[in-house]
């Protein structure tokens, strides 16, 4: 084996399964934070999880793979209540789940391969395929057609528009402001813009 494939032993006795696993995922956000997607290779990711380069391609083809996997599994699933009987606080729970993935070291490394959609084209089709869309899409979507799902909702309403308003306006908030919407602005979000897109007129005092 050659130096480049080598970890210390401690680390490789320490961590197996899905332990090494979640350190490999870590390590590949990170480097796709520090060396952007051209930078990327498995020789700086092994290094960094502090295991063998084997231990990757065992798993995993190519580095670009990798890091959508890390991806897949670190991007926020909205689970809406079965019952479908309160859309209102699904939809908040949503956006709050939206806002705590924004300050995680996975929605960085989403930004850094958008910041270079233009070079790799292919990668971002790839994130949206298998990350966005196999998480079934934004946040609010999820809960708006589990909604309509269970009648509760006309489907005819969740154009494309309707389905991104919740999150286009979390990113347009933190764009403006610089800093992550409060809960207090994720409610108004719902009750002010989602639902009455959906034909729920806001509650009076709300």
């Amino acid at each position: 084996m050659s130096g480049t494939e080598q970890a210390p032993t401690s680390a490789r006795t320490r961590r197996r399964g899905d332990d090494l696993v979640r350190a490999i995922h870590a390590a590949v956000l990170a480097e796709v934070i520090e060396v952007g997607v051209g930078g990327l290779t498995m020789e700086g990711i092994a290094k960094r999880a502090a295991t063998a380069k084997t231990s990757l391609y065992r798993r995993w083809a190519s580095p670009r793979e990798l890091l959508l996997d890390a991806l897949h599994e670190a991007h926020p699933e909205e689970v809406p209540s079965l019952s479908a009987d309160d859309l209102r606080g699904d939809l908040i729970n949503a956006l709050r789940q939206l806002v705590s993935w924004m300050v995680t070291p996975a929605a960085t490394a989403v930004m850094a391969i958008m910041n270079e959609r233009h070079r790799y084209p292919d990668l971002v089709d790839a994130l949206y395929e298998q990350v966005f869309g196999a998480r079934g899409g934004t946040v609010t979507s999820v809960v708006l057609r589990h909604y309509a799902d269970q009648g509760k909702l006309d489907p005819d309403l969740l154009t494309p528009v309707v389905r991104d308003i919740g999150e286009a306006l979390v990113f347009k908030r933190a764009l403006d402001t610089g800093v992550l919407p409060d809960d207090e602005t994720l409610v108004a979000i719902v009750d002010q813009a989602v639902l009455p897109a959906v034909g729920i007129p806001p509650e009076p005092g709300r």
